[in-house]
């Protein structure tokens, strides 16, 4: 089935089981957070609350968080349709008749790419001259947010050169009735957008849909290359054309079967304070000068549904949709790259902070050759580490990497560092973010570090058991608990003073058979293989957080030798990790029956 809008596709959840309804009254800050968070943990379905205090409307949440309703949203499994994206563009390379043929069914999905234009427009039922984000349902999701955000707004802007759409999903931080701050990043199109009109001096229009359909959802949060219509890509995803319709007082289109749409502009050279904000990192993303949302116009369905989504430590509904748009999107890079035989990105460790790649050497130091392309590529540039496998290695099992990195690995000749290359804004590792940026732009990318480790090299055994001393303790008081991935990976818990501990052990001749060992936090529950990720690779930059047993300039480029020593530490310099607050959690533990009778 393709579905152009939020209500059918929900009326096909609840038919099959996949949607259940809160008829009990719910509040927006805080306590729908902890419900939908658990839920997504447990594997729940989506979750509709029918009475949401303070607002007329229903909330939707968690409606893609789950693999099954992604595969429903598109109605095959995403890798399958990257797959066969792929072999038509290739077997169409050079175009004839036959290939036509032999590709007649995805011929015809292609051409579903360009949008439709319909003047019923569900979403102009009725026009509000005189709008008020206070009636909508409206997230706190976290204790120490700046206050109630917009968490998928499906943000429209569009070149001020080409006339180009851009959709894109920039949180929103409302501050009254009828402003909100507008987290467009100059790495993404709509930030772009906003540049371009900064340059010129004048308003940058937009328009923000709430509730398109899944297809628009997943198609707007892919990293598509820059001034590819995202409004397009979900006719492809979701095999019909996209419905659009003229916006009631902006000079774009907008989806024409969305639940919501707020019209307005963002003023040049206007900032004001965004945030703070619990982001997909797991941490509080730090307040700091944004552009600004000023509303003017707001359409709507006569009976919509406000649809929202939580961000925090993974996994929440994040993962699902990332893991659908890099499957879809991933066999592409094989286009540039026919070496490249498979990626993934963790969800996590936030997607961007770990890549592995598994790449075919046909020659010398070919896979350094694709990494560093790769790390010019898009939304990859903001990758911080990537791992370059064979490719008998699974790139979805992180067990299997660090295997690979126990057989191929050696410091002194199969790592790469990066100081001072551009990480993704929500990145607080490296120190000070920049959020102003060299043109002060909002949301500029900041200098971080970057790690390359290339653990490519078929026909190599692997190395013996390695054994551990009894108590680590012993060599670096603080030591608490320890875990040792694969023979390879030694994770310690430190309580106090991380970086002496993880330079105690390091340099002890008691572990130099060891590949790595990385310090975290006490927080992190080390026995557990998403918290462990997520609490490795969110909390250190490549450029200051790594120690070797030796280390050396031999001219100008750096020689390491022995250990390679990662500090993942919780540091003071950071932001908070994401808590409930624990009356809230205490009032869903009391209310868990009520949601769910």
């Amino acid at each position: 089935m393709a579905f152009t809008d939020l209500q059918s596709f929900l009326d096909h959840l609840e038919a099959n089981g996949e949607l259940h309804r809160i008829s009990v009254p719910v509040d927006p800050e805080l306590e729908i957070t902890e419900i939908a968070t658990r839920s997504v943990l447990e594997g729940g379905p989506a979750l509709l609350f029918e009475q949401v205090k303070g607002s007329p409307y229903p909330l939707v949440i968690n409606v893609l968080a789950s693999r099954r309703r992604i595969e429903m949203s598109l109605g095959t499994e995403p890798e399958e349709l990257g797959e066969r994206l792929l072999h038509f563009v290739q077997d169409m390379n050079p175009p004839s008749l036959k290939a036509i043929w032999r590709n007649r069914s995805m011929a015809r999905r292609m051409m579903k790419f360009r949008p439709g234009r319909t003047r019923r427009a569900p979403v102009q039922e009725v026009v509000e001259s005189s709008p008020d984000l206070g009636t909508l349902p409206i997230l706190k999701c976290w204790p120490g947010d700046g206050g109630r955000f917009l968490t998928l707004p499906l943000v429209h802007t569009v070149d001020q050169d080409t006339g180009v759409r851009n959709i894109g999903v920039y949180r929103m931080h409302v501050y009254d009735a009828r402003t909100t701050g507008m987290h467009i990043q100059i790495q993404r199109g709509g930030g772009v957008h906003h540049w371009q009109a900064e340059r010129r001096d004048r308003p940058l229009e937009v328009a923000v849909a709430l509730g398109g359909d899944p297809a628009l959802w997943i198609a707007s949060v892919a990293a598509l290359p820059e001034g590819f219509d995202e409004a397009a890509f979900a006719g492809f995803l979701r095999n019909a054309r996209t419905p659009m319709t003229r916006a009631a007082t902006l000079d774009m289109d907008v989806p024409a079967r969305a639940e919501f749409v707020l019209e307005g502009v963002v003023p040049p050279h206007v900032r004001r304070l965004e945030g703070p904000f619990g982001d997909h990192f797991g941490h509080y993303s730090e307040a700091a000068e944004f552009p600004v949302f000023e509303l003017k116009t707001i359409t709507r369905r006569r009976n919509p549904i406000y649809p929202a989504t939580v961000v925090g430590k993974p996994p929440q509904e994040d993962k699902f949709i990332g893991d659908a748009t890099q499957e879809v999107l991933k066999p592409l890079a094989r286009l540039i790259h026919p070496e490249l035989t498979d990626m993934w990105a963790y969800f996590e460790a936030g997607f961007h902070n770990l890549l592995v790649v598994s790449v075919e050497t046909r020659y010398e130091r070919e896979p350094m050759k694709t990494a560093l392309g790769l790390l010019g590529t898009g939304q990859l540039a903001l990758t911080k580490v990537m791992v370059l496998v064979d490719p008998d290695v699974n790139v979805r099992s992180f067990a299997q990497v660090v295997k690979a990195i126990r057989r191929n690995f050696e410091v002194e000749q199969d790592l790469q560092v990066i100081a001072r290359a551009p990480l993704d804004t929500l990145d607080f590792t490296a120190g000070v973010i920049d959020y102003g940026g060299a043109i002060g732009h909002g949301g500029a990318p900041h200098g971080g570090g970057k790690l390359i480790i290339d653990a490519t090299g078929r026909g190599s055994s692997p190395n013996a058991a390695v054994a551990l001393p009894g108590d680590l303790a012993a060599i670096a008081p603080g030591v608490t608990r320890s875990r040792f991935v694969e023979q390879t990976l030694l994770v310690v818990q430190v309580e106090s003073e991380p970086r002496r501990a993880l330079e105690s052990l390091v340099a002890s001749p008691l572990l130099s058979r060891v590949k790595m060992i990385a310090v975290v936090s006490p927080d992190v529950d080390i026995d557990d293989d998403t918290a462990l990720l997520w609490g490795i690779f969110t909390r250190f930059d490549p450029a200051q957080d790594i120690v070797f047993t030796g280390a050396e300039l031999r001219g100008p480029v750096p020689a390491y030798s022995g250990v390679m020593g990662i500090d993942a530490s919780l540091k003071t310099s950071y932001p908070r990790p994401l808590e409930m607050d624990p009356d809230v959690i205490r009032k869903v533990d009391r209310r868990w029956g009520e949601y769910f009778a």
